[in-house]
């Protein structure tokens, strides 16, 4: 290691023990000096002490674990004096600087954005040490239960499901469907949270942009069946499906761009014309809904619901599989018309690669302009049978209008 370097990255472990020292010192302002075990410049040179440590003991873990250890039951000694003087309770101090020496002795050795990374990762958790708190004492075990059901269902079964088709039409992979069904639950879950926080309208219209940026069909779903439990809030559940299809179309605009700039402008006045007018009532339904305890729902989500939706989905795509192989791969419009049953973006994927290549880029756009408005249309379906009537009667005129508008502009630009 240079010269240069060297005194680089005893910088950067200076600096992560500064940053660090900066919380911990706000956080004990009020105490007189010598009445604090460590402050900012403790807490500096604990960082720059990690650093040294390495710096000195290269390639010798046993040597940088010596001066850990020596560290450590020194920083504690100390800090049990205070806690002792005090009588208080709290060893966050100690974990803190041993992981200031930590970070500061991998600085030395590893890639510092990490470093840099870590620390602050590490400064904004002591630094929300209040709100934490006050968000632990608001939490309840519904919420903690959904989260862990949620986790296990990310970290631990996915990835030991087979990420393959099982079926003879390649349509049933196991890690797709689990992985729907987990998108179905987050959404769920990040409603739940949302409006909880934010209130009805600014809670379901975030979570409506998130769930079209994972699934514009999950985020039905989810939506459809609160609205089928709250009947009276199905006006404005019914602008958050709206809503996650503005960006669902919006979302198919730039993957569709990004793969082949050809496609931008024919798919931009059909595609964002129909966003407009699916748009505008989602406004108007956001802003004016009154439901101001209509969505003060007790379980965040149910395992149960979130598979049955994900099994119909599943079902869907494999019925979108077998019409498309019986059909032929030349039939492209048929093909876009069955998958957007089930998705766009895996259609719109394949159909900007075939552009100008295996196919016109007019059969493109029209195949991609299909998909979107059989989804579009499929998604007001799912508000009627999952949800209610009237969420599925505001969902479909808006759509019927949508698609009917982006036909006319089509037309009208060809």
């Amino acid at each position: 290691m240079s010269e240069l370097e060297l005194f680089k990255r005893l910088a950067v472990a200076l600096a992560i023990g500064l940053l660090v020292g900066l919380e911990r010192g706000w956080q004990a302002r009020e105490e007189a000096d010598g009445e604090r075990t460590a402050g900012v410049r403790t807490f500096a040179l604990v960082g720059l002490l990690g650093g040294v440590a390495s710096a000195v003991s290269p390639g010798s873990p046993v040597a940088l674990s010596l001066f850990f250890a020596a560290f450590s039951a020194t920083f504690a000694a100390f800090y049990w004096r205070e806690i002792l003087a005090e009588g208080r309770f709290g060893i966050t101090s100690v974990v803190a600087a041993m992981l200031t020496f930590a970070i500061g002795a991998y600085a030395m050795v590893g890639e510092l954005q990490v470093a840099v990374a870590l620390a602050v990762a590490m400064t904004v958790l002591l630094a929300l040490k209040q709100p934490l708190h006050r968000w632990l004492r608001q939490l309840t075990w519904p919420e903690i239960r959904a989260a862990l059901i949620l986790l296990a269902m990310s970290f631990l079964l996915l990835p030991v499901l087979p990420d393959r088709a099982l079926d003879p039409w390649g349509a049933l992979n196991p890690a797709e469907i689990w992985l729907l069904a987990i998108i179905i639950a987050a959404v769920s879950f990040a409603g739940y949270v949302a409006v909880r926080a934010m209130g009805d309208q600014a809670g379901v219209a975030l979570a409506g942009l998130a769930g079209g940026l994972a699934s514009s069909t999950a985020a039905t779903l989810a939506f459809s069946r609160l609205a089928k439990e709250k009947p009276e809030a199905a006006p404005l559940l019914a602008g958050g499906i709206l809503l996650a299809g503005v960006v669902m179309i919006g979302r198919v605009l730039v993957i569709a761009g990004a793969l082949n700039a050809a496609l931008i402008l024919p798919l931009l006045w059909p595609l964002g014309v129909a966003a407009v007018v699916l748009a505008l009532p989602c406004l108007v339904l956001l802003r004016r809904s009154d439901s101001r305890q209509a969505l003060a729902v007790k379980n965040p989500f149910e395992l149960g619901t979130a598979l049955k939706l994900a099994a119909v989905i599943a079902v869907i795509m494999l019925l979108a599989k077998v019409v498309s192989a019986k059909m032929g791969e030349q039939a492209v419009l048929v093909v876009a018309a069955v998958s957007g049953l089930a998705d766009v973006d895996a259609l719109t994927l394949s159909l900007s690669r075939m552009a100008n290549a295996d196919i016109s880029a007019a059969t493109a756009v029209i195949g991609i302009a299909i998909a979107v408005a059989v989804n579009t249309i499929v998604k007001a379906a799912y508000a009627a049978a999952l949800g209610t009537p009237r969420t599925g009667a505001i969902v479909g005129a808006a759509s019927i209008a949508a698609i009917a508008a982006g036909a006319l502009a089509w037309v009208f630009t060809r």
